[in-house]
């Protein structure tokens, strides 16, 4: 028996045997577990949801329409069997020149479900049902030289599903909203809590 087989059986056996950690039979080195995601986190995943079911349905219902009173309705992705509803009206005008719109909108969600595509970023990974009146007030840019600029309020929001991955499952029933949106940040608080993310 040469010395190279013996090697390569010697090696063998003792992977076999859980020697990886010592003789490094793994593959390579497994990638790092997320970071544990807190109340903070969670409530800034439950945010980005919240924030981002507010932009579709902006763009689904007042984008591209013309300016002034808006009044629409739609119904929301489908959740154990029923759609719920998301209803936008105010007011929106625009600036065609600075490429900005002017919003005082409302936002009524019920029951509307919203879900973001698994992403490699933990905290990018939620799947939120809205209940509440979500009100936005202030400038809405598309162009770089333009800063979006809102305040997001709520006297009564509810937030149920999961957020981050692994998903965490969460609950925010009836809670106080007051955010402001300056460029990408958002940031304020929900049930009396400080919470926010960045885009």
């Amino acid at each position: 028996m040469s010395r190279t087989f013996k090697g390569l059986l010697l090696r063998h056996l003792l992977c076999g045997v859980g020697g990886e950690l010592l003789l490094g039979c793994g593959a390579g080195p497994r990638p790092a577990a997320p970071p544990a995601c807190d109340q903070v986190c969670q409530d800034g995943v439950a945010l980005r949801g919240a924030r981002s079911m507010m932009k579709l349905a902006y763009n689904t219902l007042v984008m591209g329409r013309p300016v002034g009173p808006q009044d629409k309705e739609t119904k929301c992705l489908p959740r154990n069997g029923t759609s719920g509803s998301v209803r936008v009206f105010g007011d929106a005008t625009a600036n065609a020149i600075q490429g900005d719109s002017f919003v005082s909108l409302s936002y009524d969600f019920k029951d509307c479900s919203y879900a973001a595509p698994p992403d490699p970023t933990a905290d990018q990974n939620y799947s939120v049902t809205l209940t509440g009146l979500v009100t936005e007030n202030g400038t809405l840019s598309v162009q770089p030289t333009s800063t979006t600029a809102l305040l997001i309020e709520s006297d009564s929001l509810s937030v149920s599903g999961t957020v981050y991955d692994p998903p965490l499952d969460y609950t925010a029933t009836a809670c106080a909203l007051a955010l402001n949106q300056n460029g990408t940040g958002v940031a304020g608080t929900l049930c009396g809590r400080n919470a926010g993310f960045t885009f």
